[in-house]
């Protein structure tokens, strides 16, 4: 994803699309054609801190959260990058999908310093 979107169906069978938005420092899920949310994060040496989440309430109970967040976190594996999870969804997400240990960092109060929080 590193250069390009993917598409995915989410529960309801409608395509959806995550695609990256370095300019915004995010990733953004679509649904036909339509931002409806996204994944904030900031860059900080190696590591990609995520810091907050969101999916329009309109498009809630789809797994479109589940989407946004595996494949922004395929997408900083591919780049080499380590992940900090400050978001609490990018979090709990990280729990129920150990395959990203390897390269997940815990938050610090450097961290969180660092990010103003």
């Amino acid at each position: 994803m590193t250069q390009n979107s993917s598409t995915i169906t989410d529960k309801t069978g409608a395509p959806v699309t995550v695609a990256p938005d370095p300019d915004k420092h995010r990733y953004t899920v679509s649904v036909d054609g339509e931002v409806v949310g996204f994944a904030a994060y900031a860059d900080r040496e190696q590591s990609r801190v995520f810091y907050h989440t969101e999916v329009q309430e309109a498009f809630g109970g789809r797994g479109l959260a589940t989407i946004l967040v595996s494949e922004a976190l395929d997408d900083v594996r591919a780049q080499g990058k380590r992940i900090v999870a400050v978001c609490p969804l990018v979090s709990a997400f990280l729990k129920k999908h150990p395959a990203y240990a390897d390269i997940t960092d815990p938050v610090t109060k450097d961290i969180l310093t660092w990010l103003g929080a």
